[in-house]
């Protein structure tokens, strides 16, 4: 027998049908072990050794493998097929290794197949061979260059740029691509130009021309500046007789798209199917891991010879032989190392249609963007005619010349499959786009109207997710595999937010890039970031070094980083004040001091650290307070009260001014001018322009006491906080769905408010949440929960996630049961049945006998006769330790 060591459990099940009962196949699931997150992990020192630990949950696993392996004459390692599967295999060798649990005589190799079907997985058991080890120590460099940038970086921004996350190797990179994209946009300004149209008709059709040149002159498209110089043009062509001078008509191609590689599928469904990256890369997963695709992370854009040959048998038998080229279309891949060049990704089985397939929605619908794009890349060129038509004006004494550009699609070929992405509002006016009427040298079309139309020069465009990843691959930075965890790292560090598409840099992120560009310029620049890249290329090749590589960068890395380790925070907040002084402290339309302070008149405006990040200060604090947020800096209001800032009147109680003020929170009101005024912030859905003196004193009146617990004689208090609007009792939080009620809820309903959170909430190691469905099951009781993480279904141990779209009211009991078993074949974990009747029928007695016994022990114990056995209660209390609630760990 032989033990097979793939990742997952769900490639473990398949695999092990296809091998037979000759083989054991075991799932590591993923890394077995990892760096450790503390200082000495990567030792610089010791020629940077790596000191690696086999979490809890992995140590189980190699223990069965290990088990497996007692019996065993040959141990497979047939991880995934690149960098990180090759480092897999060879983590899990070493821990067996040093638990000696592989004999002397027990064959070692390592198989590699880019599908989880049966002849893949056949035809790579007969090509075993050994660990790659180039590729190993790629992977070995890149970890320990990641662990080296980030636990020497991270520490100097939480000291010198408090309220700071992290910087990596990439990370910042990707941060600094998005936040020089914004910097861009906000030094852009704009060009007004003017566009002249002609519609004219021939043969009763009517199509546009656009003006081409003026005397002689082309007219490009900003050349016509103002208004004027618009309708003077406008004046003239229509004064003037219409006739078509020249008629160019071109045949042209447009090729079809290479297969998928994993940054192309990651852009195109994030832009045609609006998935992110990170989801995109689960999706294709489970695809893959259902042998219904290949190998999701790949650089490769070539097919397998029986790939084209499949493709090319589905194209002629649904589409027909027109659609079919002469010959399979061969497409080169980009990647530099030819060891990690894999098989583009594809359907396994072209001849598996989407529609013919029992997938989820998104499931679905990847699958079949990869079905159509893999098609699509083995198709025909679309034959597009192509036409130009120039058509003079003739007015006396000028010469005015119109142009009309038109195209039409003559045969589709791929585009019947794979149509070109839809464009935006303003490209889809294209006049390639546009379809002409028949037109000759000669003719005269009349003149329908003249449209003449300001516009304004736009910014570049925010990355999105798709177009960041496309920068990314063209610049060299990072690995298509890495990107869609990247990008998820920037929005959870609170770096990036997404805005519809778009990737808008937050404040936070602004700053870390600036602070590193300044201090740490060339570890942030893309060239180095992509040599690097190159580097780790050739090592995996087998080509250099990876050691001597880690040696050259840590001499330089730690000579910039003891540099900066001594900077005084007021040297840095200078630097930055420099750096950002166009954004944070843009001009002021009658030329005074950006920075001077508006509420003192007298101090100077800085860029100031706190616990939660960078604000805007006055140099005089504490004696002026004047403190706003940096977009609002950003937004001109540097140098002037916010909109809306200023006294909304007195309070009739204290006699003290009502201020409305803007700090580095966002707006909120503030009672008089004391060292430590009342303050309340506006809460969200409130416009801070319309606030009146009576919200305000709303504002300040909270917290309310709603009164005292009917149980517990303790009060009840009702307020807004950081996370909305909320009541309290006994160091308890229930939210309040409306900002409203915080104003006029009542004792009873804040009492049922606090008992539905008692009931629903989050209790360690307290009560089970309530079911709010119950279903009756052979393998014990399903029930629907509300937990902390979302609702979610569970049986016995086994906990899953509802998907966001299905009510938790509406889970049937089907449902259910399919999310269990997906989530205990994930897991590793067994669902147990219920027991037989007869079983069942005898638990009383044992459950008397144990009580009685245990009666007794506690009697006994009680007059000194005996110990109680704590020994037989520990594992009782191991049990009820472990044992804690639903919503302990998120899943």
């Amino acid at each position: 027998m032989k033990v097979v060591v793939v990742e997952s459990p769900a490639k473990a099940k398949t695999i092990n049908k296809y091998l037979g009962s000759g083989y054991e196949v075991l799932a590591s699931f993923g890394h077995v072990r990892d760096l450790p997150a503390k200082d000495g992990s990567v030792r610089p020192d010791e020629d940077f050794a790596m000191s690696w630990e086999v979490d809890t949950a992995s140590k189980k696993r190699i223990a069965d493998i290990a088990n497996a392996l007692k019996g065993a004459d040959g141990l497979i390692l047939a991880t995934d097929p690149d960098r990180e599967g090759e480092a897999i295999s060879w983590h899990v060798l070493d821990v067996l290794r040093q638990k000696k649990a592989i004999k002397k005589d027990t064959e070692v190799s390592r198989v590699l197949f880019n599908a989880i079907t049966k002849d893949a997985v056949l035809a790579a058991m007969a090509k075993p061979r050994d660990i790659d080890m180039p590729l190993v120590d790629a992977y070995l460099a890149r970890r320990a260059l990641d662990y080296l940038v980030g636990f020497t970086l991270s520490p100097i921004l939480w000291r010198k740029l408090p309220g700071s996350r992290s910087a990596g190797r990439v990370q910042s990179v990707a941060l600094r691509l998005v936040s020089d994209r914004e910097a861009e946009i906000e030094k852009f300004k704009a060009d007004e130009y003017w566009s002249v149209e002609a519609k004219l008709a021939q043969s009763g059709k009517s199509f546009l021309a656009r003006l081409f040149s003026v005397d002689g002159k082309k007219t490009d498209k900003l050349d016509i500046k103002t208004g004027e110089n618009a309708a003077e043009l406008k004046k003239l062509i229509e004064s003037g007789q219409f006739n078509v001078s020249s008629v160019e008509k071109k045949p042209t191609k447009r090729n079809p798209y290479a297969p998928f590689t994993t940054s192309s599928l990651q852009q195109d469904a994030s832009s045609r199917l609006g998935l992110s990256p990170n989801r995109t890369m689960q999706i294709a997963q489970r695809l893959y891991e259902d042998g219904l695709i290949t190998y999701m992370r790949t650089d490769a854009v070539q097919m397998a010879p029986e790939g084209i040959s499949m493709a090319r048998s589905v194209i002629g038998k649904y589409y027909g032989e027109e659609y079919l080229p002469e010959k399979p279309r061969i497409y080169q891949t980009k990647a530099k190392n030819a060891q990690e060049a894999h098989e583009a990704i594809r359907p396994t089985d072209m001849f598996k249609r989407p529609e013919q397939l029992h997938l989820d929605a998104d499931q679905a619908k990847l699958y079949g963007l990869i079905w159509r794009r893999t098609l699509a890349s083995q198709m025909k060129s679309a034959e597009i005619d192509r036409t130009t038509v120039d058509i003079a004006v003739n007015v006396p004494g000028r010469s005015v010349e119109l142009r009309a550009v038109g195209s039409v699609v003559t045969f589709p070929g791929f585009l019947a499959l794979y149509g070109v992405e839809a464009k935006s509002d303003e490209e889809t006016e294209d006049e390639d786009s546009r379809e002409l009427p028949p037109l000759a040298v000669g003719d005269k079309p009349s003149l329908q109207a003249v449209d003449i139309e300001q516009h304004f020069t736009q910014p570049p465009s925010r990355y999105t997710e798709a177009s960041l990843i496309k920068k990314m691959e063209e610049l060299g930075i990072g690995r298509p595999s890495t990107y869609a965890a990247t990008l998820t790292t920037l929005k959870d560090r609170d770096y990036v937010r997404l805005e519809g598409k778009a990737l808008h840099p937050e404040d936070r992120g602004r700053i870390v890039t600036a602070f590193l560009e300044s201090f740490f310029t060339r570890y942030v620049e893309y060239d180095f970031t992509a040599n690097l890249e190159q580097q780790l290329d050739l090592i995996s090749a087998g080509e250099l070094e990876y050691k001597q590589v880690l040696r050259d960068f840590w001499k330089d890395f730690t000579a910039a980083t003891t540099e900066i380790k001594d900077l005084r925070v007021s040297e840095v907040l200078d630097a930055l004040n420099d750096l950002l002084a166009s954004r944070i402290f843009p001009p002021k339309p009658d030329g005074g001091d950006p920075r001077l302070c508006p509420t003192c008149g007298t101090g100077q405006l800085s860029l100031k650290l706190g616990k939660f990040g960078a604000f805007i200060g006055c140099s005089n604090y504490p004696e002026c307070r004047h403190t706003m947020q940096l977009s609002d800096a950003a937004n001109g209001q540097s140098g002037e009260a916010a909109a809306g800032d200023g006294v909304l009147g007195t309070d009739p109680e204290s006699g003290e001014d009502v201020h409305l003020k803007t700090g580095r929170f966002g707006p909120y009101v503030q009672l008089g001018d004391g060292k430590e005024p009342k303050r309340s912030s506006i809460p969200k859905g409130w416009d801070a322009g319309t606030m009146t003196l009576e919200a305000a004193l709303k504002l300040l009146s909270l917290p309310r006491e709603v009164g005292l617990h009917p149980e517990t004689q303790l009060p009840i208090s009702a307020g807004l906080g950081r996370y909305g609007p909320f009541i309290l009792h006994d160091g308890k939080y229930a939210n309040l769905p409306d900002v409203e009620e915080v104003f006029t809820v009542g004792l009873n309903r804040a009492v049922d408010l606090l008992a539905q959170k008692a009931a629903g909430g989050f209790k360690r190691g307290g009560a089970a949440v309530a079911a709010i469905q119950t279903f009756e099951h052979d393998a014990g009781p399903i029930t629907v929960r509300a937990g902390r993480y979302g609702p979610y279904v569970n049986q016995g141990k086994i906990n899953a996630t509802i998907p966001k779209d299905i009510a938790p009211e509406a889970v049937t009991v089907e449902q259910a049961m399919q999310w269990i078993a997906a989530r205990a074949e994930a897991t590793g974990t067994k669902v147990k049945k219920a027991p037989a009747k007869k079983a069942a029928a005898k638990k009383p007695a044992a459950k008397k006998t144990t009580t009685t016994k245990a009666a007794a022990t506690k009697a006994a114990a009680k007059d000194g006769t005996e110990k109680p056995a704590a020994k037989k209660a520990a594992p009782k209390k191991a049990a009820a330790k472990k044992t804690v609630s639903d919503e302990d760990v998120p899943f």
